[in-house]
């Protein structure tokens, strides 16, 4: 399956107070953003957390962005960048080099494609997720906290179901039942994305890793 997501970035002033979202749907979104930034910034930063609130989960990303910035750093430049120790072709700096670097860390491993729109035609996700980038940007303007969003959902996952011998010593059953346990784990989001990414870099399932945990 393909999770179709929205990242916006707003600057009052560019630079300015700026702010960053991300939307998929009303019970999905996030938002956020600094006192004093750029537009630049606020695209990148969408992006970053877009894949780190998914960063769980295995289907395909569709990212949609009105920035021609954005999707050509990470899916043009970047490798060059990191080949030159984060320097342009002339020697130069490159701008926004945290971000870029965070960036380049949490796209590893993911299945995901950038899809250009443009801006401010109704689009409905892009217009939701500049929507709420500005409104983030306009309350660091106005020295209120911003709204940010449910994020990716705090609402259990299906649950995980993990069939354990009954004699492991974390757990004191009685020698007259059964030889095997179901464990059932009802995990956040949070929890699920901790568990699924040591289970990737163990090369194993999250079931068969929290088995070996038990």
């Amino acid at each position: 399956m393909t999770l179709t997501a929205a990242a916006d970035g707003s600057a009052l002033g560019n630079p300015g107070p700026a702010g960053w979202a991300w939307y998929i749907d009303d019970d999905r979104w996030a938002a956020g953003g600094w006192k004093h930034g750029t537009n630049n910034m606020g695209e990148l930063k969408a992006v970053l957390e877009l894949f780190r609130a998914t960063e769980g989960i295995d289907d395909d990303l569709l990212v949609l962005c009105d920035s021609q910035y954005a999707i050509n750093s990470i899916t043009k430049w970047m490798p060059g960048w990191k080949a030159k120790g984060w320097r342009k072709r002339d020697g130069s700096a490159v701008l926004n080099v945290d971000l870029m670097r965070e960036l380049d860390e949490a796209i590893q491993g993911r299945r995901y494609r950038f899809e250009w729109v443009k801006g401010h035609v109704g689009h409905v996700l892009n217009e939701a997720a500049d929507a709420r980038a500005r409104a983030a940007a306009t309350a660091f303007q106005q020295g209120r906290d911003p709204d940010t969003g449910p994020g990716f959902g705090t609402v259990s996952r299906s649950p995980i179901r993990v069939t354990v011998p009954a004699e492991t010593a974390l757990f004191d059953f009685d020698d007259q039942e059964p030889p095997l346990r179901e464990v059932v784990l009802r995990l956040t989001d949070e929890e699920h994305t901790r568990l699924t990414r040591r289970a990737r870099e163990a090369g194993v399932s999250p079931e068969e890793l929290l088995r070996r945990l038990v």
